[in-house]
């Protein structure tokens, strides 16, 4: 645990902002704002008039021109790092080279070896960093992981996943390849982790058929299958479809869903449903009012003031996208890839 803990003499973490990305502005700062141990200290964005902007909209006390600028400031204990997907890694180094730990969107780097980089910079520098997996820290996800643990499904045979979009845009993001675009990197972490999370058990080789879209140059439809060895996971993902996200985990003995398994609280609820094998019971599980981003920024604040959180881990980050980067090498190839250790 790092002992890197200024927090101003407040016993609030500070946070710093860096850049004004949606998903920041949608989730993370309003969670920050509401968390209690915690708070908005300053921004930073290439322009400053839209820094200021923001830091406008709520109450932020810093606002600056330049990341560099935020990075070198005393008021500021935490980075969160929101940026285009091909600047995690630069820009969560430069966090760390600075004395700050870092909060970074995922997927953290654009292979596991640039995720291995920042494991070992970070160790050296002893501050905390983690990739924000907002969805291990939803309390729907505990219960997934206790069922199947204690066997409310018998063995487990077969994960069936999806996550799709539709986005045509030119100019976001996850339209353009050499800012991180694309399927895999945008929303297929999300069905691996949330498999590994909920079993405890990691892939051990992958194949997949990957199109990659005529106009913009990303990939855009993606199926894979990922064998865990003693169970087997499909996923289809796509960006050039219909919204839908949903997983099911089916066993011998019956098989858990999950309303809302990503993006909590959208479609019907955050809702857990154990099904039993002939169909006529289902148990159903309600987590309302849930907001896993506070969740989440809470946990890391905690997690450095001493309190024995368990982060979401950055070897369970470099497992993720070790998995990713098999699921590319086996689009381009054809055949089955093993998933590096």
């Amino acid at each position: 645990m790092t002992t890197n803990d200024h927090r101003g003499g407040t016993g609030m973490l500070r946070w710093g902002i860096l850049s004004t990305a949606k998903i920041g502005r949608e989730h993370v700062m309003p969670a920050i704002a509401k968390a209690t141990n915690g708070r908005l200290a300053a921004i930073a964005s290439r322009d400053v008039e839209r820094a200021r902007e923001v830091a406008e909209m709520f109450s932020i006390p810093r606002a600056y021109g330049s990341y560099n600028e935020l990075l070198a400031s005393d008021e500021v204990d935490v980075i969160y790092v929101p940026l285009p997907t091909s600047q995690h890694a630069e820009w969560t180094l430069k966090a760390i080279e600075a004395g700050k730990h870092v909060l970074c969107e995922k997927p953290m780097g654009m292979t596991a070896a640039e995720i291995a980089a920042i494991a070992d910079a970070a160790k050296a520098a002893g501050v905390t960093v983690s990739e924000a997996f907002m969805v291990t820290y939803h309390p729907q996800w505990a219960k997934v992981q206790q069922l199947i643990a204690d066997g409310a499904i018998g063995r487990l045979v077969h994960i069936e996943a999806a996550f799709s979009y539709y986005n045509v845009d030119a100019a976001n993001m996850r339209n353009r390849p050499e800012l991180g675009g694309g399927a895999l990197r945008d929303i297929g972490v999300y069905p691996m982790v949330t498999s590994r999370f909920a079993t405890g058990m990691e892939p051990v080789r992958v194949r997949a058929k990957v199109v990659t879209d005529a106009e913009f140059g990303t990939d855009s439809f993606v199926t894979g299958t990922v064998d865990f060895g003693d169970f087997e996971m499909s996923v289809y993902l796509g960006t050039r479809m219909a919204n839908r996200q949903g997983i099911v985990f089916h066993g011998q003995d019956g098989f858990i869903e999950l309303a809302a398994p990503f993006n909590a609280s959208l479609y019907d609820g955050d809702k857990v449903f154990l099904h039993d094998r002939t169909h006529r019971h289902t148990e159903t599980f309600r987590f309302p009012g849930i907001d896993q981003y506070r969740l989440q920024v809470e946990s890391f604040a905690d997690a450095i003031a001493g309190k024995g959180i368990e982060l979401f881990s950055l070897e369970s980050s470099r497992r993720n996208q070790a998995a990713i980067d098999a699921l590319f090498e086996a689009g381009r190839t054809g055949d089955w890839v093993a998933v590096s250790g």
